[in-house]
């Protein structure tokens, strides 16, 4: 792994009831931004499980240089419904052993710094989606991992509140001294793109890396990037990779 945050070596997960995934070969940077694009069922959310630790593999090894020090996100925001934004920020302050006061003190900032600062005693349910995932990005980030994993976190909303939740995403890592290492799971090839300045796709049928390649230009992106043609050309190579690696090899 040498002077990478993690990295997944020959990783490969069986399962009784259908195909292994794997052998996986990945590494992250530290600071970088990564992109995993593929079909249902290629292994998207199993390389985050793998890398977070929530899953081990049946062969193979995944390392990481720092325990403890990963955050990870969720298609869904999974706030507690009972507690107000700023309680359910300044939770893994407290279970770290942070005082109370000095937890919420910091999760009134970091709510602040995701557009939430007048929203410190809203519930869940008083949120709406695009609220409630800034409240999520801003809970994972308190702890200041070196590893960020995210799990379509933006799926469920909007092409708008995407795009804004994109950027809001940049912000929040262009701001962070040092840098947070980020993978990102989406099956949004033109939002991979945008967002990460590499991306994987894997093969569904193998379960393995089919492509990875780094995006041109600098990250996060300048004002009306998503025209320039580098970047329609990067979309549509990994768009006909991420095709080729379909199970039914869609032409």
């Amino acid at each position: 792994m040498a002077d990478g945050v993690a990295a997944l070596t020959g990783a490969v997960v069986r399962y009784p009831d259908r195909a292994a995934i794997g052998p996986l070969n990945l590494s992250i940077a530290p600071g970088e931004i990564v992109a995993v694009v593929g079909a249902s069922g290629a292994g998207k959310s199993t390389t985050l499980r793998l890398l977070a630790g929530l899953e081990r593999p049946s062969e193979g090894e995944v390392l990481t240089a720092a325990p403890g020090r990963t955050a990870f996100v969720f298609q869904s925001p999974t706030l507690m419904p009972w507690a107000d934004a700023q309680t359910n920020v300044a939770l893994p302050l407290e279970l770290a052993g942070v005082a109370r006061d000095e937890a919420r003190a910091q999760a009134a900032v970091a709510l602040a710094s995701v557009g939430l600062g007048d929203r410190l005693t809203a519930r869940p349910r008083q949120l709406s989606g695009g609220m409630a995932m800034r409240a999520s990005l801003a809970r994972a980030l308190i702890t200041q991992p070196d590893l960020l994993l995210l799990d379509e976190p933006f799926a469920a909303l909007d092409s708008v509140t995407r795009r804004h939740l994109i950027e809001d995403l940049h912000t929040l890592w262009t701001g962070r001294t040092p840098r947070p290492a980020i993978v990102f799971v989406t099956h949004d090839v033109e939002e991979a793109v945008y967002l990460a300045g590499r991306t994987v796709v894997l093969d569904a049928v193998s379960g393995q890396v089919a492509m990875a390649r780094p995006t041109p230009g600098v990250v996060p992106r300048p004002a009306g990037w998503r025209a320039d043609p580098d970047y329609r050309e990067t979309v549509e190579n990994l768009a006909a990779a991420l095709a080729h690696a379909m199970p039914d090899r869609i032409a």
